[in-house]
């Protein structure tokens, strides 16, 4: 199991493949790499087929590589290799992944990053991730590229950084906004869309990679918003709808008539991505302010 670096010579593209009866994997990695003589090879489309004929050479002691972009354990095939051959069977050479090569080419840090893979998946989890923190990174995949993601984010304060064929001699990093790159035709060539906020990209040291730790308590108390003549949301009240809703990382929560906006903070203080609705300006006033000293 080889992963093709997205950093440039990360990974050899000469004789990875050697001595290997069968090779899979995509039209670009078979291109890039000197396939012995006479091998079989699989281009991958579909995954389960592919499997059962790596399994038809398994079985009988066949030698096979299987080629992958950049770090192919990290939501990359390893898993699936692993789940149908078991990892005691898998030797994984992994090159530098998409998500590690975009927050280099654009000088960030990343331990405080939130990876979504939206190749695959539904694409609303990674919307509201990237709605939810500063800075996330999208793994994209057909019908859930930088146009979809633009198109979902127009109107959420991100800047995008779309990086494209990465470790390519056609490598492109390009930074839009989500409106732009709503409108344009990102073709099949996209790595990773990088969707930060600007003001909190570089975030504070952290000891724990990823998604930040969540609150060491929650339903506060009243006194821990600001509130208009005690219209506030009562702290047994905000545990029982906390309770119920379970709000997490990928979810959305509608606050309507939100007043202090408490429900909605701590919703948010609990991963999900939140949407407060309040009618009067000093009141939309109130929930910001309670948002930004609650740090979401």
């Amino acid at each position: 199991m080889v992963g093709m670096g997205a950093a440039a010579g990360a990974a050899p593209a000469g004789d990875v493949a050697a001595g290997a009866e069968l090779v899979v994997g995509g039209r670009r990695h078979l291109d890039a790499v000197r396939l012995p003589e006479g091998v079989r090879t699989v281009v991958l489309g579909a995954l389960a087929p592919a499997l059962d004929t790596v399994a038809e050479y398994v079985e009988r002691g066949r030698p096979v590589t299987v080629l992958a972009s950049g770090d192919p354990g990290f939501f990359g095939i390893v898993r699936a290799l692993a789940e149908r051959f078991g990892p005691e069977r898998l030797d994984v050479r992994a090159g530098v992944s998409s998500v590690a090569a975009a927050f280099a080419r654009v000088g960030l840090p990343w331990d405080d990053a939130v990876v979504a893979s939206a190749h695959g998946r539904d694409l609303r989890t990674a919307v509201n991730v990237c709605r939810a923190y500063p800075k996330v990174a999208v793994l994209t995949g057909p019908g859930a590229g930088p146009a979809e993601l633009g198109a979902a984010l127009r109107n959420d304060g991100r800047v995008f950084v779309v990086a494209s064929a990465l470790g390519s001699a056609e490598e492109r990093v390009e930074r839009v906004t989500p409106a732009e790159a709503a409108a344009r035709d990102w073709g099949t060539a996209v790595s990773v869309v990088l969707c930060l906020d600007g003001a909190r990209a570089l975030g504070p040291v952290r000891a724990v990679a990823g998604v930040r730790p969540g609150p060491a308590g929650w339903a506060l108390a009243e006194d821990a918003f600001a509130h208009r003549d005690s219209m506030i949301t009562k702290f047994e009240v905000r545990a029982l709808a906390l309770a119920r809703l379970g709000p997490r990382p990928g979810d959305l929560v509608w606050d309507v008539g939100a007043g202090s906006g408490s429900v909605a903070v701590e919703c948010a203080r609990l991963g999900a991505a939140v949407t407060a609705v309040e009618r009067t300006p000093d009141g939309v006033g109130r929930v910001r302010a309670n948002a930004a000293a609650h740090g979401v």
